[in-house]
């Protein structure tokens, strides 16, 4: 594509507008939406796959083929991010297929910046990776669901839009994901410094 001098596209403008900005040749809305929404969905492949290297090109792919279609995005029909998310769990769903779903976990996350202090971090850590390893003990549709909605905060419609089901289904799948979890991870409250229930 060729670039063309256009007005740039605020960078508080919705995600659809710099979108079509694109489209019409603003490369800089291109940037600035890859700066908005790389990080959420690197984030929600890295908790699908376990695999740095891995989310990074699911990542990627999923950028070229919003930027593929975006010529032929019509405003209004769909969100964005309920679009690229989809795609993202179609990718990562694809990867996990090929190599089977019991793999083992990469290493813990870098610790954000903020220094806490060592003890916290190592219970950070230890409460991250039980997260993961809970995640991963779950069905692979219960995962997904529960990550989108307690991890991306994403609300049931867009999930439902995402995993291609109804409201209801994701709802179903996010109780007995939560129930899981709470029962796997209960006898580990003390170790993770829980004094309540998880």
């Amino acid at each position: 594509m060729q670039t063309r001098t256009a007005p740039s596209a605020p960078q508080d403008a919705p995600d659809d507008a710099l979108l079509i900005a694109y489209a019409n040749g603003d490369v800089s809305a291109a940037q600035e939406l890859a700066a908005r929404l790389a990080p959420r969905i690197m984030g929600q492949a890295f908790r699908m796959l376990q695999d740095h290297a891995e989310a990074e090109d699911v990542t990627q792919d999923a950028l070229m083929r919003l930027w593929k279609i975006a010529p032929d995005w019509r405003q209004g029909e769909a969100q964005v991010t309920t679009w690229l998310y989809r795609v993202v769990a179609n990718l990562c769903t694809d990867r996990l297929r090929k190599r089977g779903r019991g793999v083992a976990l990469a290493a813990v996350a870098e610790p954000e910046s903020g220094a806490p202090s060592v003890a916290q971090r190592m219970q950070d850590d230890a409460r991250m990776n039980a997260l993961r390893d809970g995640l991963a003990g779950l069905p692979e549709r219960q995962a997904q669901a529960v990550a989108l909605r307690h991890l991306e905060e994403l609300g049931n419609p867009e999930i439902a839009q995402i995993m291609d089901i109804s409201v209801e289904a994701v709802e179903s799948l996010i109780a007995r994901g939560k129930r899981a979890l709470a029962a796997g991870l209960a006898p580990r409250k003390a170790e993770l410094g829980y004094e309540d229930d998880i």
